[in-house]
């Protein structure tokens, strides 16, 4: 009897069940869709990677609050709002998964290279790079990652012809100075620089 009650005592309310149900699920749908980007260990974590992970995470804690009879059991609501919920998780499901995929397929096609660049930044700034080629055009996108090590979105980008990289091929400079960092991209003679080239490296000191 004394378990019984405790178990209830700890169980979480409709409205807080919910909210995790949902508020996991949306996370997952917008990270699937956002430019992040994660380091840990001096390792880069695509976007995709970590959308998928969030999904996984969003999934098991629905699993979890259903099997506790929370609210994520659609019997437990009216018609109406139980089919509405259903169609609900379902829809940010499917964009999740959707937008996990397309970011995993478009690594593969285009040959992803992730790059974290020396030296760091005061504060522990670090410049990421992503490189990617596909026929004759090459890209690139540069983001800044912090002590968090969680990148929210591209601090730059680049275009060069005949699918030249310029960070593998070494054609690039990184500077520090007091207000963050400054990455010049360079081409070759018969590889240039057909749009951008430079980014601003700041992680919000």
């Amino acid at each position: 009897m004394a378990e019984e009650r405790v178990q209830r005592s700890v169980r979480l309310s409709p409205a807080v069940s919910t909210a995790i149900s949902v508020g996991s699920l949306v996370l997952a749908a917008v990270a699937s869709w956002s430019s992040l980007l994660l380091v840990v260990w001096g390792r880069v974590v695509p976007g995709w990677a970590l959308s998928a992970a969030l999904l996984v995470i969003a999934l098991v804690l629905r699993w979890v609050l259903t099997r506790e009879g929370g609210p994520a059991d659609a019997s437990r609501l009216s018609g109406k709002r139980a089919v509405w919920a259903w169609w609900g998780n379902c829809l940010l499901i499917v964009m999740a998964v959707l937008g996990t995929a397309g970011g995993a397929v478009d690594d593969l096609i285009s040959s992803a290279e992730y790059h974290v660049l020396r030296p760091e930044g005061p504060g522990g700034c670090r410049a990421v790079v992503r490189e990617t080629s596909f026929l004759v055009i090459a890209n690139g996108e540069a983001y800044a990652v912090g002590r968090t090590g969680l990148a929210l979105g591209e601090s730059g980008s680049w275009v060069v012809d005949d699918g030249y990289r310029p960070i593998d091929g070494g054609t690039y400079e990184l500077e520090w100075g007091r207000e963050g960092g400054y990455l010049q991209i360079s081409g070759t003679s018969t590889d240039p620089v057909i749009r951008g080239g430079s980014a601003d490296i700041d992680c919000g000191w």
